[in-house]
C-alpha cells in the first residue's frame, strides 16, 4: 500500500465534532441568515449564469467590489474559498521547505496545521500568563528562528482577544527587520475596535486576512480574501490553482457587500448579545476570558468542585448543546469555548450551565 508524506501519517488532521443537536454553539457561525434580499438577488443571478464557461479566473467583480469595502486598489486584494485557502496559498508562496512560521500558542490550531502542509517548519511561541501576546517571546522567537513568515490572529482565536495597534506594530517592524511576511488573520475583525487594514500598503510586508464565513452568514460558501501589498498578491496569484474560484462564489460574494448596513446591524446585535452572555457567566464560578469575537473562551473556576473540561462537555452534550472542547490544548486545560448564538440558544447554553454548575 503506498504511503502518503511521513509528515502527513503522522498527523492527525484538524476536525470539530459535527453531531445532531438542538442547540449547535461550536463552530463560530452566523445564527442567522444572510438578508432576504441577497437570496433572492443571488437566485435571480444563477439563472443566466454560462455554466458550460469557466468562472472569471481573476474575480474582477468581487475583488473590485472587495476594494470598494475597504477603500484599496483591486490588485491589493486576494480572493480564494475561505480564508483557509489564504492562508495555504500564503504558505504554498511564502512557506515550504527551508523556511519557518512562527506563531504563540494558544492560538488558531490551522496555522501550525497548514504551515506543517506545505512542509514549512513551525516555530511556536508562548503566550503571556492572561494569554495576551508576550512581546519579549515574539522578539526571542524572531531572534532564534528567523522566520519567513509570522501569524498574528486578533480577535485570537479560541481567546477571543485582541492586539493592540502598538502591539501590531512592534511584531510588523520585527518581521522587517528579519525579512519575514507578517500575517494578521481578523476572522472576527468587524466584532473588536479595531482593525490592521489601515496599517497595510505597497512595500509593507503586512497582510490581513478575513472571510464571509461569521459577519456575513455566509460560511456555507466558504469564501475569503485578504488585503495585502499589490507585489504579493500578484505572486500568490501564481500559486493558486487556476479557475479556483468558482462563479456562483464569486456572485454571492459580491452581491453579499451590497448590504453593509445589515451585517453592521447584525454585528451589533451579537455584541450586544456576547455582553449578556458573559454578564451571566460572571455569576457562575467561571473564569472568562474577555472576548471582542463572536464566542467566549470559559473553564470553571480551579475551586470549584464541578465538572469541568470533558466532563462539562459531555454533560452539555447530554443535554442537546453543542459548544467546543479545548480542554486538551495545551494551557487550555479544562477550557470550553461557546459561540454567540440567538437569545434563544444563548438562554438555553446559559440555563443548561447554570444547572450543571449550581
Amino acid at each position: 500500500m503506498i504511503r502518503p508524506r511521513d509528515e502527513v501519517a503522522l498527523m492527525e488532521g484538524y476536525h470539530s465534532p459535527q453531531v445532531s443537536v438542538d442547540v449547535r454553539l461550536n463552530t463560530n457561525e452566523s445564527p442567522t441568515a444572510p438578508p432576504a434580499a441577497w437570496q433572492a438577488a443571488f437566485e435571480k443571478a444563477v439563472q443566466i449564469v454560462d455554466w458550460n464557461r469557466y468562472p472569471d479566473r481573476a474575480a474582477t467583480d468581487l475583488r473590485a467590489a472587495i476594494a470598494r469595502l475597504h477603500d484599496v486598489d483591486p490588485a491589493q486584494v486576494f480572493v480564494a474559498n475561505g480564508s483557509n485557502e489564504v492562508l495555504q496559498t500564503l504558505l504554498l508562496t511564502y512557506g515550504g521547505a527551508g523556511r519557518t512560521a512562527a506563531m504563540w500558542e494558544p492560538t488558531y490550531a490551522l496555522h501550525g496545521h497548514i504551515s506543517r502542509l506545505t512542509g514549512t517548519r513551525v516555530v511556536q511561541g508562548e503566550r503571556a500568563s492572561d494569554l495576551s501576546t508576550d512581546l519579549d517571546e515574539v522578539r526571542r522567537v524572531f531572534a532564534e528562528s528567523s522566520p519567513s513568515v509570522a501569524f498574528l490572529c486578533s480577535p485570537n482565536n479560541p481567546t477571543g482577544m485582541v492586539d493592540d495597534e502598538a502591539t501590531v506594530r512592534t511584531v510588523l517592524d520585527l518581521a522587517v527587520a528579519a525579512g519575514a511576511l507578517l500575517v494578521v488573520d481578523e476572522a472576527y475583525a468587524q466584532f473588536a475596535p479595531w482593525s490592521a487594514l489601515g496599517l497595510v500598503a505597497d512595500g509593507v510586508p503586512l497582510v490581513v486576512t478575513r472571510t464571509f464565513s461569521k459577519t456575513w452568514s455566509m460560511a456555507a460558501a466558504r469564501l475569503g480574501y485578504l488585503i495585502g501589498p499589490a507585489e504579493i498578491v500578484a505572486e500568490l496569484e501564481k500559486v493558486v490553482l487556476p479557475y479556483h474560484l468558482d462563479t456562483a462564489k464569486q456572485i454571492a460574494g459580491t452581491l453579499a457587500l451590497d448590504y453593509v448596513d445589515e451585517m453592521d446591524e447584525r454585528v451589533a446585535h451579537l455584541v450586544e448579545e456576547r455582553g449578556r452572555l458573559v454578564a451571566r457567566l460572571a455569576d457562575l464560578p467561571l473564569q472568562v476570558w474577555p472576548s471582542a469575537a463572536n464566542f467566549v473562551l470559559f473553564r470553571p473556576s480551579p475551586d470549584a468542585a464541578v465538572p469541568a473540561g470533558d466532563d462539562l462537555w459531555q454533560a452539555l452534550l447530554d443535554r442537546s448543546i453543542l459548544v467546543r472542547n479545548f480542554s486538551a490544548m495545551p494551557r487550555l486545560e479544562g477550557c470550553l469555548r461557546v459561540t454567540i448564538g440567538t437569545p434563544e440558544e444563548n438562554d438555553t447554553f446559559l440555563d443548561a450551565l447554570t444547572e450543571i454548575l449550581t
